[in-house]
């Protein structure tokens, strides 16, 4: 395929979704200089976005959060956006969603899975805060566990114990070794997780459970990718630890809404910060609650998305002639 018929093909796959807005009139941009191995700082994200016209509120270890956007928003604020990690997204966005107002993301962090999958150029730091002056909108699902809003996903069993340690923030894969190593070994400690799935299977005791703000693409190109951030659904990935019921190791499904029993606290991860939820634990799903904008210039979609929309646009025709009316 040519970089023109490239081009196009993610210009109508965009334009499906996104809608030209106007810029808005007094925007507050909340950033993180620690997210990132101080990423905002190197992409002078503060300077440039108030170049646009955008105010930026730099924030101090201890800060909360969203106590900071609720007051932004009593001040004026008609747009509301983070330069940070993923850890950080979801309390600003929440705050959006609750008074009906734009969020934008700028992928100052580590892995920035969000900006990837709704469409952002991760690379394009500074680029990014282009969603401010020249963006685009669509609105997208958000997904909440016990009241916590999410825009990735909730891990419990291995990884929601492993993110609890805090050695997890320097040595992930060491801390994710050992964790295992601990909860799944002959003095196993993992926590009692209790589910049901589609099937009616009961899954007890699993060594992994992720609940997604719609669900991952698990093959293919874009793995790892969510198709879609407005399917309406969670996504729910269950690894079952070996018993001699002789049944596949994983299953995945979608559902509106999803119960999980277990001790009376479980330890969490929320999109990757630690979080200990009393059982039992209620996700559901809010389709459309959130209106999120891009640059222009930007994707606009995720990798699965895209490897998904493989045909190239339908050529233009011209209208047909109405047919005439019947008067009635």
């Amino acid at each position: 395929m040519d970089d023109a018929h490239a081009a196009q093909r993610l210009s109508a796959l965009r334009g499906r979704d996104w809608r030209r807005v106007d810029p808005p009139e007094k925007p507050v941009l909340f950033v993180n200089p620690r997210s990132g191995d101080g990423s905002a700082t190197r992409n002078r994200v503060v300077e440039l976005a108030r170049e646009r016209g955008v105010e930026a509120r730099q924030l101090a270890p201890g800060d909360d959060l969203p106590a900071r956007a609720h007051r932004a928003v009593a001040e004026g604020a008609d747009a509301l956006g983070i330069a940070g990690g993923d850890g950080s997204l979801a309390a600003v966005a929440a705050v959006a969603v609750a008074h009906g107002l734009p969020f934008v993301c700028i992928p100052a962090g580590t892995r920035n899975h969000f900006a990837l999958d709704v469409g952002v150029d991760r690379h394009d730091v500074q680029g990014a805060l282009d969603a401010f002056t020249d963006g685009v909108e669509r609105v997208i699902d958000v997904a909440e566990v016990n009241g916590h809003v999410f825009l990735n996903n909730v891990s419990l069993g291995i990884y929601g114990e492993a993110v609890q340690q805090a050695a997890y923030r320097d040595a992930k894969v060491r801390t994710l070794a050992e964790t295992a190593r601990r909860t799944l070994g002959p003095s196993a400690r993992m926590p009692a997780i209790r589910l049901v799935d589609d099937a009616g299977l009961v899954h007890d005791m699993p060594a992994v459970v992720l609940v997604s703000n719609n669900p991952y693409a698990l093959s293919g190109p874009g793995l790892g990718t969510r198709p879609t951030l407005a399917g309406g659904e969670l996504g729910v990935l269950v690894i079952d630890m070996p018993d001699e019921r002789q049944r596949p190791p994983g299953r995945a499904w979608s559902a509106r809404h999803l119960r999980v029993d277990g001790p009376e606290i479980l330890h969490a991860g929320i999109d990757g910060e630690a979080v200990e939820l009393a059982t039992p634990l209620d996700f559901r799903v809010h389709p459309g609650a959130l209106r999120v904008r891009i640059s222009a210039r930007h994707p606009g979609a995720s990798p699965a998305a895209r490897a998904m929309s493989v045909s190239p646009p339908a050529p233009m025709r011209s209208p047909r002639p109405a047919p005439p009316s019947s008067g009635r």
